[in-house]
């Protein structure tokens, strides 16, 4: 299988990569913009490699997309390119209406060009997968769980733009013909993620002795789910998905941002090499919440566990021990280098305009 990854030097893009290197089966076209949270430090080892091709490339660029079809020949796309930061997309929501919406547009366009004069046998094996967030659907109360079947409902400019493309791609594929499966993850977390999120911005100021910001009262709810997890799940839909279908994908790990911060906190202070450093809940500080902000998002995943046998293999507290534990290995190399001097750590999205 040759295989376009959009998106594959981002969080989740190359963690799909990272999983499937090893797979002598699949050869790896990473395409990537590598705009400030795409960074190719994040797929060590795989420039070179006979399986991997990099192509620098915007997902925007009609000609672009045309001519990497042109030039590949791809069996399958797993579509992860996006602009995916909350807060940044009340900064700048420009940004996310042009990546997400009409980045996609232009990508089941190319796609659908090149589908469309396959030979019959290889028009009925692609696939285009379209990889989405349980955001779409809103917030939910206290009691609930997102299913398949839920309304969507999106409350933040980035939340919106992903929704825009869920429908564009079920679109392509109910008008069009194409061969579509699409999926909603929970919460992501795990080694290279980009330090504006939750988790390695509250690992990283930890270490550094910095206030770790919680929004509000720190009661919102998230699912969590272990990034290397949801690489699997993405790669089981590619192959066995069924065409038109979409499946939630979680981590059956609910917990406030609190108790989130307050389990890192517990983490940094068993596992950090300082000893004789005051303990690191002290610096969790109460701040003004983000505007919009959506209370609580969980997922039912019991449709890909039924049709297709997936389960994560890590708990919420296996996954973010190893989670710290790769930040701390990776403060001084890998952190550093990421950051391009544009973001260092500052609170984002405190413009509601």
């Amino acid at each position: 299988m040759l295989l376009f990854v959009t998106g594959g030097a981002g969080f989740i893009g190359s963690a799909v990569i990272r999983h499937l290197a090893s797979d002598s089966s699949v050869h790896l076209v990473n395409i990537d913009k590598l705009t400030y949270a795409g960074n190719l430090e994040s797929l060590p080892g795989l420039a070179g490699q006979p399986r991997y091709s990099f192509e620098r490339a915007d997902i925007c660029d009609q000609s672009a997309m045309q001519t990497l079809f042109a030039k590949y020949q791809p069996d399958a796309i797993m579509h992860l390119a996006a602009e995916s930061h909350v807060d940044r997309s009340i900064d700048g929501p420009a940004a996310f209406i042009e990546t997400n919406i009409v980045g996609t547009y232009v990508l089941l366009e190319a796609a659908r060009a090149y589908w469309h004069q396959l030979p019959a046998p290889k028009r009925e094996a692609f696939r285009f997968h379209h990889i989405s967030t349980d955001e779409v659907y809103g917030t939910l109360g206290a009691e609930g769980l997102f299913t398949e079947d839920t309304a969507y409902s999106p409350n933040s400019p980035y939340s919106a733009s992903k929704a825009s493309s869920d429908h564009l791609v079920r679109a392509w594929h109910h008008t069009y013909g194409l061969p579509i499966v699409t999926t909603n993850c929970s919460n992501n977390y795990g080694p290279y993620q980009f330090p504006e999120k939750l988790i390695p911005l509250m690992i990283l100021n930890a270490l550094a002795g910095k206030p770790l910001p919680v929004y509000g009262k720190g009661d919102n709810i998230r699912d969590w789910l272990y990034a290397g997890d949801h690489a699997e799940a993405l790669w089981q839909v590619l192959k066995r998905g069924k065409v038109g279908e979409t499946y939630n994908i979680g981590g059956n790990s609910e917990r406030s941002n609190l108790e989130v911060v307050q389990t890192i906190c517990s983490l940094v202070d068993e596992l950090r090499p300082e000893r004789g450093v005051p303990p690191t809940a002290r610096l969790i500080t109460y701040v003004k919440d983000r505007p919009g902000h959506d209370f609580r998002y969980a997922i039912d995943a019991s449709k890909i566990k039924r049709d297709l046998g997936w389960v994560p293999k890590e708990t919420f507290a296996s996954g973010l021990r190893k989670t710290v534990l790769w930040y701390l290995e990776q403060r001084g190399a890998w952190c550093q280098r990421v950051q391009d001097g544009k973001y260092q750590q500052e609170r984002l999205g405190l413009q509601p305009g």
